[in-house]
């Protein structure tokens, strides 16, 4: 429940807010964007305690730079398979890359138009 009404609120803040001022975000993906994805990804608490975090190191001391959203995932079936079509179909969204706590990065793919 506390899910839905964060992701809906980001999403309210991202469509209606966010134009409103100018991108000061001193990450990639923006603060609004991380939050969302670790809402969707993570259970709650633990995806509120990360984007605040984020949220703190969002100012001048930080240098800022890609700071993707780490989630944890159970891959069932023991591997990984990375499909080379699904490139082709663009249906292909998010790519679960390992990092070094057993979790994983999420990182967004952004298809330009030919």
């Amino acid at each position: 429940m506390f899910k839905i009404a964060f992701l809906t609120s980001l999403r309210f803040y991202q469509r209606f807010l966010s134009p409103l001022k100018p991108p000061v975000c001193r990450y990639y993906p923006s603060c609004s964007e991380y939050a969302f994805w670790q809402f969707e990804k993570n259970n709650a608490f633990f995806a509120f305690f990360l984007t605040s975090f984020r949220i703190l190191r969002c100012n001048p001391l930080f240098r800022g730079g890609f700071d993707y959203p780490r989630v944890f995932k159970v891959f069932k079936g023991g591997t990984l398979c990375f499909k080379p079509k699904f490139l082709a179909q663009k249906k292909l969204n998010f790519l679960y890359i390992p990092c070094e706590d057993k979790g994983f990065y999420l990182v967004k793919i952004i298809f330009k138009g030919n």
